[in-house]
């Protein structure tokens, strides 16, 4: 089996939306967790305890709700980064991404010769789009 490395995203009540959202971009099979199937009730059972996105273009995308009383640092802890040479593939991710969030870094080219964007999607998690180069 490969080692791969998953991005793992924590929301704050939203987790089920956010994946919702990259599912609309990416495609795939989406499985959803609450903390009220492993028996929380109350406050929070209906929030997500793990959700997996896996993609038909092989990665995966990890994601939870911050339990009540746990600290929570919107997006600021974490960067995925989607690279490859699918000009047209990675424009589109960037589009839907970036609509409705902030551009950072507009996609287009760079010095080292790729074509490269980075943003904050509309749920505060940063990303950054490198094509070809």
């Amino acid at each position: 089996m490969a080692t791969v490395l998953n991005p793992y995203i924590s929301f704050n009540g939203d987790a089920r939306q956010a994946l919702e959202f990259y599912q609309a971009v990416f495609g795939g099979e989406l499985s959803l967790n609450t903390f009220g199937q492993f028996g929380q009730t109350g406050e929070g059972a209906d929030q997500i305890m793990h959700g997996q996105l896996g993609t038909p273009s092989g990665y995966t995308l990890m994601a939870s709700d911050t339990p009540p009383g746990m600290p929570y640092n919107p997006g600021d802890n974490i960067t995925v980064s989607l690279s490859g040479d699918d000009d047209e593939e990675l424009r589109g991710y960037w589009e839907k991404l970036s609509d409705g969030g902030v551009v950072s870094v507009p996609l287009e080219k760079q010095m080292w010769g790729a074509v490269f964007g980075a943003c904050t999607d509309k749920f505060g998690i940063n990303w950054m789009v490198n094509i070809g180069g």
